[in-house]
């Protein structure tokens, strides 16, 4: 499969739901597994937004920064009404602190369940204290383990994002139970997931990363109004990176309609995210 013929449409107010800003002078963790580059604001419009035609985005906070969102803070307001953020707020954090937060444009908070900072037990007692803010929670976990957490997941009251089209770490059949489990939790209608970075779980491998791609391409015909896309720039711990190009262009593979496209890129980041302009 090769991506150069595709063309790439332009979808005027498309939403790029899942980036990564690093600046330099921000203090990271020690001992970070991955020292990212320098990947400021300026850098994501000129290599994703204007070639692909992106107007908004969604800023997720760097495991890296930890619950230090002050780089995350500084993105949103270069972005101005054009971005929202997905901060990592520590558990014991004041309402006072994520109504800062929620000013600044923040939506959401980050649940990072693979090696990160958070854990499943702080969950449930999270999600109930967001929703009173009008916040979502951003979910990244393996796929596989769905089953176990399928009753939490459906029984929280805020909404919930899920990361990287379920992240199976070893990817599964459409069949295979985790997956119709996942489907499941999709079905409550409280809960959407990003069409996104099929590389970090693919064993098929690029250009068309087959295994992933079968699951996202099945997310889009059962759930097109629960589904976003999102680049993974600047696509951490990967050298060399992968096309950002390639990338949108597997959109277009996954999501065979225009209108399915134009659910996925503009209209369901504009209802979830609030985007108005």
């Amino acid at each position: 499969m090769s991506f150069d013929d595709t063309p790439i449409t332009p979808y005027p107010g498309a939403c790029d739901c899942h980036v990564h800003i690093y600046e330099d002078g921000y203090p990271m963790l020690p001992k970070v597994a991955w020292v990212p580059r320098h990947s400021p604001v300026s850098l994501y419009r000129a290599q994703v937004q204007e070639p692909l035609g992106i107007q908004r985005a969604v800023l997720v906070q760097p495991t890296a920064y930890g619950f230090d969102n002050a780089c995350l803070l500084d993105a949103l307001q270069q972005f101005g009404g054009a971005a929202r953020g997905v901060a990592l707020v520590s558990p014991d954090a004041s309402d006072a602190s994520i109504r800062h937060l929620h000013d600044a444009g923040v939506r959401a908070a980050r649940y990072m369940l693979i090696d990160g900072v958070l854990d499943w037990s702080s969950l449930e007692p999270m999600a109930a204290r967001l929703h009173d803010h009008g916040w979502m929670i951003n979910l990244q976990f393996d796929g596989r383990t769905a089953p176990e957490h399928e009753a939490v997941l459906k029984r929280l009251p805020c909404r919930l994002v899920i990361d990287h089209n379920g992240k199976f770490l070893e990817p599964v059949a459409p069949e295979h139970p985790s997956f119709q489990s996942l489907l499941r939790v999709l079905d409550t209608g409280r809960v959407w997931i990003k069409l996104s970075a099929p590389y970090e779980t693919s064993k098929s491998g690029a250009p068309g990363y087959d295994d992933v791609s079968l699951l996202a391409r099945t997310l889009v015909e059962r759930f097109p109004e629960r589904c976003l896309w999102a680049s993974n720039w600047p696509h951490p711990s990967r050298d060399p990176a992968p096309s950002n190009r390639d990338l949108y262009a597997l959109l277009f593979s996954w999501a065979s309609s225009a209108a399915a496209r134009q659910r996925i890129l503009v209209d369901n980041p504009a209802e979830l995210y609030g985007f108005t302009t």
